[in-house]
This record gives structure tokens, C-alpha cells and sequence, in this order.
């Protein structure tokens, strides 16, 4: 299958949320209706790249895996068909989960980053859903528990918590920076 487009962007060895950033800034250059491929190795960039569109109003159109690069291939949306992207209002920092581990309340940590990613360090009794896997696996936590999500910079999570919010869930909040600024204890697998 051949897909016409009208530009390519590498985003090959960049992790979240750069080939968000850079795919955000490069349909900015594109007039409606054209296409645009993005070339990316990260696997998380997947379910990223999906959300981003549905959360903007682009038109995702498939991704393709060829050798381990991801290409996935967006339609941009016509002007009155754009959203403004929503950012999840209900927040935390990183010192602020540490806190609430510390005095032991009874909450789930919720870890919507890739298997590998987690698996090399994550926040102590995290539960591990990747944020591609969150809509057919969200009926395993429990809605009556406060619920903290955690990614890598807080992009993914912030995706995983307005789903989690349409699901019903009220108590949920998304904690920034995420991972990558996480000063506290990890556990490896």
C-alpha cells in the first residue's frame, strides 16, 4: 500500500514527547488536508501519536512498522475542525506523590509508560498499564482509590487521565514531572 504524502519528519531515537513537539510544530507548516508521515523507533509513540490527533482533531491514519520504524501517517484537519489541546486540570509534582507514599495512603500509582521503560525503573508498588493498553485494561484499578499517573514527562500521563476521567474515574490526578525527574526510590524488574 502506498500512501501519498506531502512531507516526512524523523523522529527516529527521540522519546517522549519530542516526536509530539516536533510532529505539533511540523503540521503547523502544512495546509489542510495534506499529509504527513512521522518516522519514529520510540514504541510508545503509538498510542502518543493517536491520542495527540484525537485530542486536537487531526485525522490519524495508521501507522505502518517497517524494520522497527514506526511510520505513522496524519491527515491535518481543516481549521474549524481543530480543538485546542486540553491539559488535564488536576496535577501533582513529583515531591508531592513522594509525600503521599511516605505517609502510606491507600492509592494506586498508575504507570502509563512502555514495559522496557518501566521495567528499568519505577515509583515503589506502581502499577504498570501502558498508556496504548490503558482503554482495554482501565476496569482493573480501583475507582474508589486515589489515582496517581506517572509517565516519563507527564504528556502521556496527562492522555491517560482524561481517559481515565471519561471512564468515570474522580479522583485522579497526573503527576509532572514524571519519571524523568524522579528523585525518589525505584525498583527494577
Amino acid at each position: 500500500m502506498s500512501i501519498k504524502v506531502n512531507t516526512t519528519l524523523d523522529c527516529k531515537g527521540l522519546a517522549c514527547p519530542m516526536p509530539i513537539v516536533r510532529t505539533k510544530k511540523a503540521m503547523d507548516t502544512l495546509e489542510a488536508g495534506q499529509v504527513i508521515e512521522v518516522e519514529a523507533t520510540d514504541k510508545g509513540s503509538v498510542a502518543d501519536i493517536q491520542a495527540w490527533a484525537k485530542n486536537v482533531g487531526h485525522q490519524y491514519l495508521g501507522t505502518k512498522d517497517e524494520n522497527g520504524v514506526l511510520k505513522h501517517y496524519l491527515r491535518k484537519a481543516p481549521q474549524e475542525e481543530m480543538k485546542e489541546a486540553i491539559q488535564y486540570p488536576h496535577t501533582m509534582t513529583n515531591e508531592e506523590l513522594q509525600n503521599k507514599l511516605a505517609s502510606q495512603e491507600d492509592c494506586i500509582v498508575l504507570d502509563v509508560r512502555e514495559p522496557a521503560e518501566f521495567a528499568f525503573g519505577h515509583v515503589p508498588s506502581a502499577v504498570s498499564i501502558a498508556f496504548g493498553d490503558l482503554e482495554e485494561r482501565w476496569s482493573e484499578l480501583d475507582k474508589t482509590k486515589p489515582i496517581y499517573v506517572i509517565c516519563r514527562t507527564g504528556s502521556r500521563s496527562d492522555l491517560a487521565c482524561q481517559l481515565l476521567e471519561k471512564q468515570g474515574f474522580l479522583n485522579v490526578k497526573n503527576v509532572i514531572h514524571g519519571m524523568s525527574q524522579w528523585q525518589g526510590t525505584l525498583e527494577q524488574e
